[in-house]
């Protein structure tokens, strides 16, 4: 049976993610993985992201940085999408990367602005569906 902080979780993961993405990610997992899918999903989510004290686009803003800074594409890539989802503009995301370019170092800011490109072209053709 889930906790109330599992189901909170839940449903702020899939508002930031998506819930074609979440939904995926809980239907993929086995036995194997479904234990880190639980621990994301009450804890990341439900805890820290649940949280009072920011607001849902600054903790995507704290997210792009630290994701470019540990050099996690496959991470930013849906952070990104998670960061649109909150508010954020193109313009507030470049900014976000220029900052990790003179803290983190250009060359994950680099791949990072791949990664975010790519992002906003797979939604300007969904868009133009």
């Amino acid at each position: 049976m889930a906790s109330e902080k599992f189901e909170q979780g839940l449903e702020i993961r899939r508002q930031v993610l998506g819930e074609e993405y979440v939904n995926a990610s809980l239907e993929n997992a086995d036995d194997f993985t479904m234990p880190l899918q639980e621990l994301v999903t009450e804890y990341c989510w439900g805890t820290v992201w649940k949280r009072d004290g920011l607001s849902l686009k600054m903790r995507s803003i704290i997210n792009l940085a630290m994701i470019t800074a540990l050099n996690r594409p496959h991470e930013l890539k849906l952070h990104v999408r998670g960061a649109l989802n909150n508010g954020l503009s193109r313009e507030e995301i470049r900014e976000v990367l220029l900052q990790t370019a003179i803290y983190c170092g250009v060359p994950a800011a680099i791949d990072s602005f791949r990664v975010a490109k790519a992002v906003f072209a797979e939604e300007d053709a969904a868009d133009a569906k």
